[in-house]
Order: C-alpha cells, then sequence, then structure tokens
C-alpha cells in the first residue's frame, strides 16, 4: 500500500471512529488509543484525572512500543474496520 493510500485509509478510519456514536468495549478503545498515538508520533503524556486510566493507556502505548508508525496505522485501520463491521 502506498504512503498516501495508506495516510487516506488512516484518516478515514479516524473520521469513522470519531463519528461512532456507541459506547467502545474499553479493550478496543486502549488498541486505538495506543495505535493511533503510535500513527501520529503523539507521545504526550496521558491526561486522565483518574491514575488507573492513565495506568491502562500507558501500558497499550508499551504494548506497541516496537512497531513502525505505518504498521500502526494498518493496525488502527484493521480494527477500526472490524470493530465497526462487526462490533466486537
Amino acid at each position: 500500500m502506498t504512503t498516501n493510500k495508506l495516510d487516506t485509509e488512516f484518516k478515514l478510519a479516524v473520521e469513522s471512529i470519531n463519528n461512532h456514536k456507541d459506547p467502545f468495549p474499553a479493550d478496543t478503545l486502549l488498541k486505538l488509543y495506543a495505535y493511533y498515538k503510535k500513527a501520529t508520533n503523539n507521545y504526550s503524556r496521558p491526561s486522565s484525572s483518574k491514575a488507573i486510566i492513565n495506568a491502562f493507556k500507558t501500558n497499550a502505548l508499551f504494548q506497541v512500543e516496537n512497531i513502525s508508525q505505518d504498521e500502526a496505522k494498518k493496525r488502527y485501520i484493521a480494527l477500526a474496520k472490524k470493530y465497526l463491521l462487526y462490533r466486537t
């Protein structure tokens, strides 16, 4: 997949997730969060007011630390498609 096509698909997947109105399962949200952060090279600290949520987010980021930015985009796209299609 070309870089332009990957970037376009990633942006569409992010938009689809952001427009989704129903709540997501926590594990799906954490994966999306980690893939998004890695895909966008955004390494700012988690900013929840609850320490436990920050701990889960930090753990999710550790789990994707060894994948590339493009791989994170691909995984985000795949997870978004799977969730929005099958709700699992």
